[in-house]
């Protein structure tokens, strides 16, 4: 049960009430933003938290146990702190939030309904809605390793150990035509195999980064298909740095990385086909031996 603050109590006990909600975000590199519904600024514990940003609570949800509550919050991207740019450049997956009920005609009078964490961004036109996900949604996340065919460490990390930075995995290029959309075609990838960077990494001169989706080497030309917009839309002559996909095959470690030895999954798993197959008498792999001898 929650505890009101007496202040607070009284006020709403008052019938006529002059509450908002404010909402304080703080990125993952420490940058805080302030955001209210009410109709003039609030300063709070420091905070400046900013009216007409358009912000608005738009969906909430408690559970008990461990379930994992949370909720929405929407608005236009409108406000100086918060543009579309900073959130397709992904400074505010993860960042914490939050959520107050505030007295605005005396802010002394607040209480924190929830903190959680933004969730997925939708976005459409100049507007977005967060998801808002509650503490428990951590308990959701995986730790330690991952029991699978496919590897689960990251090309180039330390678990895996491929040097990405020289020009075998990697590659600059020139950007020749964007069709507004998520397809770019390039210059300066021809020596390179179709599909060879297809889930790589590309990087823009100016910082941002994209994945890549797939890699289209053919008779017209080279392009490359990216998950998601750029920040800032390329415009021919833009230069980029891409590094090469993988798709966590064994097959794909052995014959594009020669990488065997670093692979981290487990490919000898027996798959579900094997474990609701129907036992035939002399059939195959069934002397409880090894799939792959």
């Amino acid at each position: 049960m929650r505890d009101v603050p007496p202040a607070l109590a009284s006020h709403l006990a008052e019938g006529v009430t002059t509450l908002c909600r404010c909402w304080r975000l703080v990125r993952r590199d420490g940058v805080a933003l302030g955001f209210t519904d009410h109709d003039q600024d609030l300063v709070l514990d420091g905070t400046l938290f900013a009216a007409a940003t358009g912000l608005d609570a738009a969906e909430a949800t408690a559970e008990l146990g461990f379930a994992a509550g949370g909720g929405e919050v929407a608005g236009a991207l409108v406000s100086a702190g918060l543009n579309e740019a900073d959130i397709l450049a992904g400074l505010y997956d993860g960042a914490s939030v939050e959520t107050w009920l505030v007295n605005w005609a005396a802010p002394d009078e607040r209480m924190l309904l929830a903190i959680g964490a933004i969730g997925e961004i939708r976005r459409r036109d100049d507007a977005f809605t967060a998801e808002l996900r509650g503490p428990a949604h951590a308990l959701g996340t995986v730790q330690g390793r991952v029991y699978a065919r496919t590897c689960s460490a990251d090309l180039g990390d330390a678990r895996c150990g491929v040097a990405l930075d020289g020009p075998v995995f990697a590659a600059d290029g020139t950007v020749l035509a964007f069709d507004g959309e998520l397809t770019v075609t390039v210059a300066g990838l021809d020596g390179f195999a179709d599909g060879f960077f297809t889930g790589g990494r590309l990087a823009w001169a100016a910082g941002d980064a994209v994945e890549v989706a797939a890699h289209r080497a053919g008779p017209d030309g080279v392009t490359l298909e990216l998950w998601a917009r750029s920040p800032s839309p390329p415009v021919p002559g833009d230069r980029f740095r891409v590094t090469a996909g993988c798709d966590k095959r064994l097959e794909t470690c052995a014959a594009k990385f020669a990488n065997v030895a670093n692979f981290r999954g487990f490919p000898h798993l027996p798959g579900n086909d094997f474990v609701v197959a129907v036992a035939r008498a002399g059939g195959p792999a069934l002397d409880g031996g090894s799939l792959f001898r």
